[in-house]
C-alpha cells in the first residue's frame, strides 16, 4: 500500500507540473540535442564545371546552377534563399535547435556535392535545402518538396524518412503562408540530394516566374512568415 501511495502522489505531482506548464515535451525529447543542416540554394555565380550526380555515377551535372531571377522584382534566387534560410536558422535557434549553415553569404562557391558533404559532416540530423521555382508560364504559382524515391540507386534508404519530412513542411508551410501547396514531388537526379547521408528534402517556397508571387516572396513579413512554416514543418517531424 505505501509503494501504490507513492506512485499515486507521484501522478499527481506530474498532472500538477503538465497543468502549471513546467513540463514541456522537450523534457522527453529535446531540441537541444537535434541539429538542422539549411542550404540556402545557388550563389552569387553559377558554376558550370561538372560533378557525378551521387556516388559512383557516370552521369555528370553542373555544380551549381545560375538559379532564377524574379521577373517583377529582378532579385535572384541566391538572394532570396540566404535572406529566408537566416530567418529559418533565427527562428529554430529560438525554439531550441541546433542549426548549421552550408552558407552565409552569397559571393562563395561550394557544388552541390560538397553542400551534401558539409550537411553530412556537420552531424546534422536533418538537411533543409531552400530554393524558388520557375516556370516558362507566368501563371504558374505554388510550393512543393523534392525528395527521393525509393528506387533512387543513391539514396533510397533515406526515402521514407524525406517523404515524412517533406510532407510536414510543406503542409505547414503552406498553412501558415497561405502559398498553394502543390505537393511532394519525387527526384532522382538531384545532386545535392544524392550525396546526403541523412533525410534531405528540397523546397521549392514558390515561384519567380509569377509576378504576384515573386513580389510576395520578397517582402520581409512573408518570409518571416516562410520561415515560421518550415520550422514548424520541422517540429511536426520530430514530434514537438
Amino acid at each position: 500500500m505505501k509503494r501504490a501511495g507513492s506512485i499515486l502522489i507521484a501522478a499527481a505531482v506530474m498532472i500538477c507540473a503538465v497543468f502549471t506548464g513546467t513540463v514541456t515535451k522537450t523534457e522527453a525529447k529535446s531540441k537541444s540535442n537535434i541539429k538542422i543542416a539549411i542550404d540556402a540554394g545557388h550563389q552569387a555565380r553559377g558554376n558550370f564545371s561538372t560533378e557525378p550526380i551521387g556516388p559512383g555515377a557516370s552521369t555528370r551535372k553542373a555544380k551549381v546552377a545560375g538559379g532564377a531571377t524574379g521577373t517583377a522584382t529582378r532579385v535572384p534566387e541566391y538572394k532570396l534563399t540566404l535572406r529566408v534560410a537566416k530567418k529559418l536558422k533565427k527562428e529554430l535557434t529560438q525554439r531550441g535547435y541546433q542549426v548549421y549553415m552550408i552558407r552565409t553569404k552569397n559571393n562563395v562557391n561550394i557544388s552541390n556535392k560538397k553542400r551534401a558533404q558539409l550537411a553530412n559532416k556537420s552531424g546534422a540530423d536533418i538537411y533543409i535545402r531552400i530554393h524558388a521555382d520557375s516556370s516558362g508560364s507566368s501563371a504558374v504559382r505554388g510550393a512543393s518538396m523534392l525528395y527521393p524515391s525509393t528506387r533512387n540507386r543513391y539514396v533510397k534508404k533515406l526515402s521514407k524518412a524525406s517523404k515524412k519530412l517533406s510532407s510536414n513542411i510543406i503542409r505547414a508551410y503552406s498553412k501558415k503562408t497561405g502559398i498553394r501547396n502543390r505537393g511532394l514531388v519525387q527526384r532522382d537526379d538531384l545532386t545535392g540530394t544524392n550525396w546526403s547521408k541523412i533525410p534531405v528534402t528540397l523546397i521549392e517556397m514558390g515561384f519567380l516566374s509569377n509576378p504576384t508571387e515573386d513580389r510576395l516572396m520578397q517582402k520581409g513579413s512573408m518570409q518571416n512568415k516562410m520561415a515560421t512554416g518550415i520550422a514548424n514543418g520541422i517540429d511536426d517531424y520530430f514530434g514537438f
